[in-house]
């Protein structure tokens, strides 16, 4: 095959000159942003937000230097941002970015390449198919399994129910994806009563109605109970959930798999983050039992820390992933390798499968359990630390989630607000069956112990 050989003498095209400046002076302002985090309050001040004002109104008509772009976004848009990348930032599960997937992630914007088919970029296509192997592997999941990698949860959610609502009418003799809905079979969803929204949007893309959903009661953490379960059958999509988003509790998949299996249902699993205590050899007893059911999906930007934007959905039947996902055109050239839009909903997209293949290979397997352990000890150590003090939690501290309460909700909705605004650390507020709480979500790796005991402290004299 001719090839084209580099003329090392040659120059830069003028019109590109400022590029490597503008690059590297990115660079700089990203470094100096990190190194400040530890220094400033984490949520951005008022002032901050109101010089955002600069950055807004209309679109001007000439050209702006690439530098001064750079500029303002640096010294007014920097300022603005939520600390998440730092250690004290506990107000959703949301992890801070690896290194690796952060420094990737760079690589990915220069490359720019369209990760949609193999023919046109090799290097995203093969390393996204490393990397989901890997994925699948650290989640415990079967050999086999196919797998895409997406925005997040919801997108995750909504690419294994496409694949539940293929197989499902499949077998009752209707093309969902040629026919649509209209005059299907009928589907029967089941759901926990604590169900994440996510899913419930993604039931609703699908078709499948939010409302239209069999709610099972939860016990008082969350988890649905398996004698309360409605009858199952082969037109059932039945969802559990691994990682309460509040209390971190884990349906009984153990209890509820086998009889789900042997109706004939579809079991789904929205494990946004729950599903990667399986990484960990302490804490994969929790998710015992998961490994039967037929789709999961998981986000890669809460524990495996690998930024914004990456999620995973996982479908033991391939041929019903790609039934629901691919599509064919003509000049649409494909091999026989792994496509990786016949598993995704999109068909351009970026190539978030380098960022996952780096953060996971910085990584490896011990350094995955190490992040969920650590931020599981940093949780039970705010636990303890409000506990200690008289106040209640209210959850049994299973994984990285922590609810406390600080008396009536009005005192601790207090709490939080001022919490926020001293800027120690960022929390959230949430309501758990009834009652008003603050929600602790321990989920980066840059939290050290120093981070959680300063965190404490704060909370403690504020609540105080």
């Amino acid at each position: 095959m001719p090839t084209r050989t580099p003329n090392p003498a040659s120059k830069p095209r003028p019109e590109l000159a400022s590029r490597t400046a503008v690059l590297q002076q990115a660079a700089h302002s990203a470094v100096e942003y990190l190194n400040r985090l530890d220094s400033r309050p984490v949520a951005p001040t008022s002032e901050s937000i109101a010089a955002l004002s600069a950055l807004c109104g209309p679109l001007p008509n000439e050209q702006t230097d690439p530098a001064e772009v750079v500029r303002l976004l640096s010294e007014i848009g920097g300022p603005a941002t939520m600390a998440i990348s730092g250690g004290r930032f506990f107000g959703f599960v949301i992890g801070g970015c690896l290194p690796a997937a952060m420094a990737a992630g760079w690589l990915v914007n220069t490359w720019d390449q369209n990760a949609g088919l193999w023919v046109a970029t090799p290097v995203s296509a093969d390393l996204e198919a490393t990397a989901v192997e890997w994925a699948r592997e650290l989640l415990g999941l079967p050999e086999g399994t196919a797998s895409s990698v997406v925005t997040g949860a919801t997108i995750a959610n909504f690419s294994a129910l496409a694949a539940a609502r293929h197989q499902l009418l499949e077998r009752a003799g209707w093309d969902v994806e040629a026919d649509g809905l209209f005059g299907a079979p009928e589907l029967h969803v089941v759901v926990g009563e604590e169900a994440h929204p996510s899913l419930l949007k993604s039931l609703a893309m699908l078709g499948l109605g939010k409302n239209r959903v069999v709610r099972v009661p939860v016990d008082k953490q969350g988890r649905m109970r398996a004698d309360a379960l409605p009858h199952l059958d082969d037109r059932t999509i039945l969802c559990l959930q691994a990682g309460n988003v509040n209390t971190g509790s884990f349906d009984p998949a153990g209890a509820i798999c086998p009889e789900a299996r042997a109706a004939g249902a579809w079991i789904h699993v929205d494990g946004a983050f729950g599903l990667w205590a399986a990484a960990s050899p302490n804490y994969r007893h929790l998710v015992k039992g998961f490994e039967l059911a037929d789709s999961w999906a998981t986000d890669a930007h809460k524990w495996p820390n690998l930024g914004y934007d990456c999620g995973l959905a996982f479908v033991r039947d391939a041929p019903a992933l790609r039934a629901a996902m691919s599509l064919r055109a003509a000049y649409l050239e494909r091999g026989a390798r792994r496509e990786p839009s016949d598993y995704t909903p999109e068909l351009s997209r970026r190539a978030r499968g380098i960022e996952l293949w780096a953060g996971l290979r910085q990584l490896g397997k011990a350094g995955m359990a190490e992040i969920v352990d650590r931020t599981c000890a940093h949780a039970q150590r705010f636990a303890a630390g409000l506990k200690a003090a008289g106040y209640e939690v209210l959850n049994e501290v299973v994984l990285n989630q922590v609810l406390v309460s600080f008396g009536d909700a009005e005192k601790t909705a207090r709490v939080i607000v001022r919490l926020q605004e001293e800027g120690t650390c960022w929390v959230g507020p949430t309501k758990w069956q009834g009652k008003t709480a603050m929600r602790i979500s321990v989920s980066s790796w840059v939290t050290s112990e120093e981070d959680v005991e300063q965190s404490l402290a704060a909370m403690l004299r504020i609540a105080r």
